[in-house]
């Protein structure tokens, strides 16, 4: 688990690395000195619900990072839009807001865990970690016996979420903004 500055400026650098190439984050910033400076606060915006709420987590030295946020926890929509008006291009808004509302519209509103952010480091991706780190963390959330909600912003993972029992509940697309999966994972009944 996560819990002090370090740790969170530890995982967001993770995530900065493995979301580099991601077909959405790199839509919203094409530029490498744009997605460095402007997708670790972003992601930050998850991080902090996590962090507070001891339900983030790390695996092999913070090679693999996953970002929960449990039931009732919700990052401020207000400060997202905020920070993605003022760092994305505008030209890109209107399909932006678009997919925004789209995925709000599938967000399960029942109580749900809900799963923002996983990924390793570039250098270590096809090692097996987010398998293993993304398992570990469903044995943790499997004992609330709730669903686990996440969206997929690159197609490449669908196959991996749904090796975990993930399905797609729909898509969120609008203009030259590329896909994003909307996946749930049903309640599990965890053994005693």
């Amino acid at each position: 688990m996560l819990d002090q500055a370090n740790d969170q400026s530890r995982a967001l650098a993770t995530l900065t690395s493995a979301f580099a190439a991601d077909p959405v984050e790199r839509w919203l910033w094409p530029d490498d000195n744009d997605y460095a400076e402007n997708y670790p606060h972003f992601a930050s915006l998850f991080a902090d619900g996590g962090i507070e709420s001891s339900t983030a987590w790390q695996f092999d030295d913070y090679a693999a990072v996953a970002l929960w946020l449990p039931p009732g926890v919700a990052p401020d929509p207000e400060r997202i839009g905020a920070i993605l008006r003022a760092t994305v291009a505008t030209d890109k808004h209107e399909d932006m807001f678009a997919v925004l509302e789209q995925m709000e519209a599938v967000h399960p509103t029942y109580p749900h865990w809900y799963l923002p952010w996983l990924g390793v480091d570039a250098a270590r991706q096809g090692e097996g970690l987010g398998g293993e780190l993304l398992a570990r963390c469903l044995e943790y959330v499997d004992v609330s016996g709730l669903p686990v909600f996440l969206k997929a912003p690159n197609p490449r993972t669908i196959p991996f979420y749904e090796r975990h029992g993930f399905e797609v509940q729909a898509q969120a697309q609008s203009g030259t903004c590329p896909p994003v999966a909307l996946m749930l994972r049903a309640a599990v009944v965890a053994a005693a």
